[in-house]
């Protein structure tokens, strides 16, 4: 039965990123900052949509990154990856970006990633 439930649920969020996906779509200029967070990782990618190509990753297994990490609870990690998501992005000469929230609702480790790289100096 919760197999079921669980099917539904990923059903149910993959349809609202089909939706969403019909209107937005990233650009050289502007490309699509996409989130996907499972039960344990959160990751993040920077896509440019036209040439069908990720400009810039960023997940919580990074390496990079899952040594800083420690015991920090999901929220944490999820600020530290937006925050060094949007420093990948500056550095690679990307200043803004369309959010693309993969489906999921705009709360807690979706919205924390958004903010820490608005207050990283990415423009979302």
């Amino acid at each position: 039965m919760a197999d079921i439930i669980g099917r539904r649920k990923v059903l149910a969020r993959k349809r609202r990123h089909r939706r969403v996906r019909r209107r937005i779509s990233g650009t050289a200029a502007r490309p699509r900052m996409n989130v996907y967070r499972s039960n344990r990782n959160t990751f993040v990618q920077v896509i440019d949509d036209v040439a069908g190509r990720t400009l810039v990753s960023c997940s919580t297994i990074d390496r990079e990154l899952a040594s800083r990490l420690g015991d920090s609870s999901k929220l944490e990690a999820a600020k530290l990856v937006g925050q060094k998501v949007a420093e990948r992005a500056k550095a690679a000469g990307i200043k803004a970006v369309v959010f693309d929230r993969g489906g999921f609702t705009y709360t807690g480790r979706v919205a924390a990633v958004a903010q820490a790289a608005r207050e990283a100096g990415l423009q979302v």
